[in-house]
């Protein structure tokens, strides 16, 4: 792919740790460390680091829903970004598909001015078949701040390729374009190589003044 997540980390690290485990089946978490946030090659928090992590639920059926939160850097207008989402996934043959709506929220930055709100909603869909996985992302609601996304398209290819033994490459392409000139369409694209959690990523886009990006990242999944 955008609650503060270190309170959601330091709060799951804390149950894990003050209290016997009760294990849930399809229950999990995540938390993160990266050195730039970037979301469709974009930087969210100015090209300084973020704390990341989220919950999920998945169903044996193949619903799921999750939350994810990360602190984000848009200058005096949000400090911090939660995101809520639902879908569904299975396989069909060969081929694997994800279908579900994202909703990307804000909450400080109506505290700067209630004419500002960034939040948006997306759905989105996605298909792989052995390394190769494509992808479609489409706004369907929007806040004031962020109606730049209202009937936003987002096209994405990507491939994973296992290099060596748990060494996995990961090769990405998208194209961003957005409706009636509310935004400037752009493609992002980059490469990534990851192992143990660890990952190294560049990535860059064809926007004007805009460099190439060196990312380094590490993160954890656990059952709950």
């Amino acid at each position: 792919m955008k609650a503060t997540k270190t309170l959601i980390a330091s709060a799951i690290v804390a149950a894990t740790l003050s209290a016997p485990a009760i294990a849930v089946e399809g229950l999990s978490a995540n938390i993160g460390l990266t050195s730039n946030y970037l979301w469709r090659g974009v930087t969210q928090t100015d090209d300084g680091a973020a704390v990341q992590g989220g919950i999920d639920y998945a169903h044996a059926s193949g619903v799921y829903v999750g939350t994810w939160a990360s602190n984000v850097d848009f200058g005096d207008d949000a400090s911090y970004e939660l995101d809520f989402y639902a879908g569904y996934a299975g396989e069909v043959g060969d081929f694997a598909y994800d279908i579900g709506y994202i909703y990307y929220a804000y909450p400080d930055s109506s505290e700067v001015d209630s004419d500002n709100e960034y939040d948006f909603g997306e759905v989105y869909g996605s298909v792989s078949y052995s390394f190769l996985t494509v992808g479609a992302s489409y706004g369907v609601n929007s806040d004031d701040g962020g109606e730049v996304y209202e009937d936003a398209l987002y096209l994405s290819a990507d491939a994973a390729f296992e290099v060596a033994e748990g060494l996995e490459l990961g090769l990405h392409v998208g194209s961003f374009s957005f409706d009636d000139d509310a935004g400037e369409d752009y493609i992002d694209y980059g490469f990534s190589v990851s192992k143990d959690g660890f990952t190294f990523a560049m990535s860059d886009t064809d926007l004007d003044d805009d460099d190439v990006k060196a990312v380094v990242s590490y993160s954890v999944d656990f059952d709950l």
